[in-house]
């Protein structure tokens, strides 16, 4: 898929465990880690801004396009 989530970089960055995350956001562990593994189909506008809110940061830090190559095999 051409979208990257980086959602475990900028926790890192932030020093932040997914369960304070998921407190702070209130999301479910198990929703916070599907989107951290890349997993999810979608994510509502609504819980990025609170993700984005509780890590202090913006939209393009957590998520990323990159385009892929027609003939390259995907990941």
């Amino acid at each position: 898929m051409p979208i990257i989530v980086n959602l475990d970089v900028m926790m890192a960055k932030r020093k932040m465990s997914l369960n304070e995350l998921s407190d702070r956001v209130g999301l479910t562990l198990s929703n916070l880690s599907i989107l951290k593994t890349g997993k999810a189909k979608a994510i509502r506008f609504g819980t990025l801004e609170a993700i984005c809110k509780a890590l202090d940061c913006q939209p393009s830090d957590i998520l990323e396009y990159v385009r892929e190559d027609k003939n390259r095999s995907p990941r």
